[in-house]
């Protein structure tokens, strides 16, 4: 039943309430009002067992070094290995090599006084940090960034700094001269360097109060085991050895069916340009216009017998051989294993490569004759003799060690024109670095090709300078290659040649193109390992934007992956709003040299059917530049010089349309001199100069991707 209270009894039970509350506050609200006396963990304690602390990570390890490495392809952290092992190996010290996206960058005022810290930094796209050292940078630059003690200062810090980069690039070194900057500015004390790092580890030795040859003969390389049942015959992953399906990229690349493959050149005397297609059906690989595709190499046949032959192995070179680290902080096995060492020698390591010099002082010691020591010791120490013999010489390792044992290099190898140098073989292995794929600009567009990829190659192939060795043939592994994979898909053979009365042979050299367990040919098909590489080199999405392109040679490549892609365009845009559908269409321009027009002109047959499609939207201008008319002056014409003479139309294309600018092709000459010549006409459109306004324009176009580079050495 209802019970009914009158509001006189409400209004006293409240004000009972109420006093209560009041009497006993302190009693009722101490857990909330009052604040509790805690203790929180200092730095030092809240980093024990922290994955992201890397001074604790060196104290626990009893590592006076840590190693930081800017990395997007993969060069600085094998450069970063290679000076800890350097350490390790002259001096006896331990190295941390870190990821920076992996730690936290707080306590780098903590680093001990007897340690120092060393940053391997490549620069990336437009004079940009690498992917995994954004954080780093922004803490180094970031004066308002606290350190442990409370400071944006780093005094006591002892470092070095390494810059990769190509002395070609714009933004060459940037990121590297950035880290010196801030941590200079930051109190922190640099170990100098000279042009390479043996004055560095002078002056190391000195302010690290060490001494060379404290390392002993400490094991930092991968070790070998022998007759292990099964192995890897040159896949590149596991997925490859059991050819079971997954996702295709750099670390498990597909082996791509070849469906066309021609030469470009009308004339092949003397050079070669292949147009190879290749298969992506049902790979599950997408791409666009202006990716990269990464093919994969092996190393020629030849170079494999000389290496075989000078470290004595070539009655092994099938024996299985199994690689594990020692320590894998300092050596990352490489590749799969098991394997064998002809395996090794083809598929994994870049044995094509120029020997390096850091690495003859090591194999000195392992020396068939004393000449032989003294001939390697000599080119390590002396880097002006390096430079003349091995640099402007071409030299292979398998070359060098033939040449200090006074053999014969320009005979084919065998092991009795070949001294045998008794190296050990982890030696080999954690000195070559990994054979890397070649990258390519893809040269096709997806919306006419969605199942092909297109490479436009040319074969490389040059004459070795210098006095000191006779100069003779030198071939690029990548698109040698890709010219043995054209001729075996077309069933030819590669042409003979002869001189004097020396029996014929092949004029370029041969590879193992059948790939492992033959995997790489079905029938009359042959195959390619490969993978896509992403890039920022794209149209604008709004087919009004004007577009110059400009691309001499096979920098042509990804400028007809862009026609393409707007004749695809153009195609549905007809389709779907009749035929005046390009009437608002932005012009596009492409700027194209070669030598000859009936020699090397690319594609030669394919642009005036592009002309046709785009409705007159796309011209094509030409330079030959060993055809005639020559300049007046007698000069050749080349693709700077067809730019000027546009340059009413260039002009109003950047700066009235908002076009879009592309080069591609040479970064140390073409590149240079086209911009130059940009720059020139955009400062005299804006009634300046070249230096002042031109100047000032092209570096807004960069700043806002309207002029795009895709260039190489």
């Amino acid at each position: 039943m209802a019970i009914a209270i009158s509001p006189d009894i409400l209004v006293l039970v409240l004000g009972i309430v109420l006093a209560a509350l009041y009497l006993f506050r302190d009693q009722l609200f101490a857990s909330s009002s009052t604040p509790k006396s805690t203790t929180l963990p200092s730095k030092e304690a809240s980093s024990n067992g922290n994955p992201r602390d890397f001074v604790a990570k060196m104290k626990a390890g009893k590592k006076r070094l840590v190693i930081f490495y800017g990395s997007q392809t993969g060069t600085a952290e094998e450069y970063a290995i290679r000076i800890a092992k350097e350490a390790k190996s002259k001096f006896g010290l331990a190295s941390l090599v870190c990821d920076p996206e992996e730690y936290d960058f707080e306590n780098l005022d903590q680093i001990p006084e007897d340690c120092a810290a060393i940053f391997v930094m490549a620069t990336y796209g437009e004079g940009e940090p690498t992917d995994n050292a954004v954080q780093l940078m922004q803490n180094l630059s970031d004066e308002s960034f606290e350190f442990s003690q409370g400071q944006h200062r780093l005094d006591g810090l002892k470092y070095v700094v390494f810059g990769l980069g190509n002395r070609t690039y714009e933004h060459y070194n940037v990121i590297s001269k950035q880290v010196d900057e801030h941590l200079t500015k930051m109190g922190a004390t640099r170990i100098d360097y000279l042009e390479w790092k043996d004055g560095m580890w002078e002056t190391f030795a000195r302010i690290m109060n060490v001494e060379e040859g404290q390392g002993g003969d400490t094991a930092t390389s991968p070790y070998l085991k022998s007759r292990i049942p099964s192995r890897r015959e040159g896949e590149l992953s596991a997925r490859a050895l059991t050819r079971s399906k997954g996702i295709h990229d750099a670390k498990n690349p597909y082996a791509s069916p070849i469906s066309v493959s021609r030469e470009l050149f009308q004339n092949t005397q003397n050079r070669n340009c292949v147009h190879v297609e290749l298969g992506i059906e049902g790979s599950g690989i997408t791409y666009q216009h202006g990716d990269h595709v990464g093919v994969w190499p092996s190393n020629p046949d030849i170079e494999v017998e000389r290496l075989l032959c000078a470290l004595g192995l070539s009655e092994k070179r099938d024996t299985v051989i199994g690689i594990e680290s020692l320590d894998p902080a300092l050596a990352k096995v490489p590749f799969p294993v098991p394997t064998t060492y002809a395996t090794v020698l083809r598929h994994y390591i870049d044995i094509s490569a120029v020997a390096g010099r850091q690495i003859l002082g090591v194999l000195a010691k392992y020396a068939p004759k004393p000449e032989a020591e003294a001939y390697l010791r000599n080119l390590n120490t002396r880097k002006e003799e390096y430079h003349a013999i091995v640099t402007e010489g071409c030299l292979k390792l398998g070359e060098l060690l033939q040449l200090a044992a006074g053999n014969d290099i320009n005979v084919v190898p065998t092991t009795q024109n070949t001294t045998a140098w008794n190296i050990p073989f982890d030696i080999i292995v954690s000195s070559i670095t990994r054979l890397q794929p070649r990258y390519y600009s893809i040269s096709s567009s997806p919306k006419l090709n969605p199942h092909s990829i297109h490479v436009t190659c040319v074969v490389l192939k040059y004459e070795s300078a210098g006095s000191r060795i006779s100069p003779r043939a030198i071939f690029g592994v990548g698109s040698n290659f890709l010219l043995n994979l054209n001729y075996a898909a077309n069933g030819e053979t590669a042409p003979l040649v002869s001189e004097g009365t020396e029996p014929a042979t092949t004029l370029f050299p041969a590879y193992a193109i059948e790939g492992p367990r033959g995997a790489h040919h079905e029938g009359s098909v042959y195959k390619a390992p490969i993978h896509v590489r992403r890039s920022t080199f794209r149209l604008p999405t709004n087919p009004k934007s004007p577009i110059i392109m400009i691309g001499p040679g096979t920098g042509v490549a990804p400028f007809r992956g862009f026609v393409q892609e707007r004749v695809a365009l153009a195609r549905r845009s007809i389709e779907k709003n009749g035929p005046d559908a390009l009437n608002d269409w932005g012009n596009i321009y492409l700027f194209y040299g070669c030598r000859r027009e009936d020699e090397d002109f690319l594609y030669k047959e394919e642009w005036p059917e592009y002309v046709k499609e785009l409705q007159g939207k796309f011209t094509l201008r030409t330079a030959f530049s060993r055809q005639q008319p020559y300049k007046p002056d007698g000069g050749k014409i080349y693709v700077q010089d067809l730019i000027w003479e546009s340059r009413a139309q260039v002009a109003d294309a950047i700066l009235n349309g908002k076009g879009y600018v592309y080069i591609c092709g040479d970064a140390k000459n073409m590149s240079k001199s086209v911009e130059e010549t940009l720059a020139r006409i955009l400062g005299e459109a804006k009634g300046g100069s070249a230096e002042v306004e031109g100047a000032a324009e092209i570096k807004l176009l960069k700043e806002r991707s309207r002029l795009m580079l895709d260039v190489w050495s």
